[in-house]
């Protein structure tokens, strides 16, 4: 299947590109998602029609994406989050913790633009992550993730049979 990019795609080509793609990728991805449109003769001349709106769009868009890697460049995070002893997390911390932790601190992240290049995160410590704000633009972002000592569970030092055991008497 051959295709007109509508705009830039990651890993295939820029506006304008006429490329080969699998019949699946373009009917169920690019085309749903207006990033490409059938390279028929009625469809490259309208597209030449519409180039330099096209072109703008995206110039605009790069802008403003510069503009929001700026801000998160600045940006420190710390996350607070269930730990046991040894620094392992009560679960994990994904995508969604912290594009909210982010949106929190003045700066609207799509958990789509979070990337997390190990997987979530399940350990103390410090994280290194990517915003991926536009097909050019990458931001790598510090998280600081530290035990939350004010939810962390009250550990007795009596088995619970021994706890009973007072209790009773």
């Amino acid at each position: 299947m051959e295709v007109i990019l509508l705009e830039k795609v990651e890993n295939l080509g820029d506006i304008g590109d006429r490329v080969k793609v699998k019949s699946g990728y373009g009917r169920n991805f690019l085309l749903p998602k207006g990033k490409a449109t059938l390279a028929t003769a009625e469809n490259i001349a309208a597209f030449e029609a519409r180039r330099a709106e096209l072109e703008q769009k995206q110039a605009s868009e790069l802008t403003a994406a510069q503009a929001r890697a700026a801000e998160l460049e600045k940006l420190e995070l710390e996350l607070r989050a269930r730990a046991g002893t040894e620094g392992k997390l009560f679960g994990s911390l994904g995508t969604i913790d912290i594009a909210e932790a982010c949106s929190s601190a003045g700066v609207p992240v799509a958990r789509s633009e979070v990337r997390l290049p190990d997987g979530p995160i399940r350990v103390l410590g410090e994280h290194e992550i990517e915003i991926h704000l536009h097909t050019d633009i990458n931001v790598p972002l510090r998280i600081q993730v530290v035990a939350d000592t004010e939810t962390a569970p009250e550990l007795s030092t009596e088995s619970p049979e021994t706890e009973s055991a007072n209790q009773t008497e």
